[in-house]
């Protein structure tokens, strides 16, 4: 397992659409899934996407415990997603405020769906499909944004929210991206 470079904004690689994955249960995606979890804890990241560290693949992972950089965040299981569909349950959106490892040191206030359905498959190719809502559907449409080339600031409507961490929550205890 390797900690990968993480892409930054500004790296064209990052605004390319992503391929489907076609190989399931193959040592290639296996060490790459590796390398993505070691990459996303050595980085205290909440989910991480292929193309973030240069691999135009749609896959992403995502999940955790506790995470420094959300405070307060509920669990989010750990998670291996290929080819991912998003499918909102509702109209219903709701702002809040996201970083990425790829635009680091910076928080925007971004709109998402609260509630959603993902559907795709894991390395082996076994089906996944889940409804979820709040955080955790916050950070899967994140992740999947990157498999489309968006990044998070690009969906930002009032940039009075967009702004280096510390100037935008002086004095709380909130991880540096």
């Amino acid at each position: 397992m390797t900690v990968r470079q993480i892409l930054r904004m500004g790296d064209p690689r990052l605004l390319q659409v992503s391929q489907p994955i076609a190989r399931f249960d193959v040592p290639e995606l296996h060490a790459l899934i590796a390398d993505m979890f070691e990459t996303m804890e050595a980085a205290s990241g909440a989910g991480l996407a292929a193309p973030q560290i240069g691999v135009p693949l749609r896959l992403v992972i995502f999940g955790f415990k506790q995470n420094g950089r959300y405070p307060g965040a509920p669990e989010v299981p750990e998670t291996v997603l290929i080819n991912p569909i998003l499918t909102p349950l509702s109209d219903e959106m709701e702002e809040g405020f996201e970083g990425c490892l790829s635009v680091p040191g910076l928080r925007g206030s971004v709109p998402r769906y609260t509630r959603l359905r993902y559907e795709g498959v894991d390395q082996y190719g076994q089906p996944i499909r889940r409804d979820v809502e709040g955080f955790h559907a916050r950070v899967v449409q994140h992740e999947v944004d990157h498999l489309d080339g968006v990044l998070y600031p690009a969906r930002i409507k009032d940039f009075t929210k967009f702004g280096f961490t510390e100037e935008l929550f002086p004095g709380q205890t909130i991880a540096d991206d």
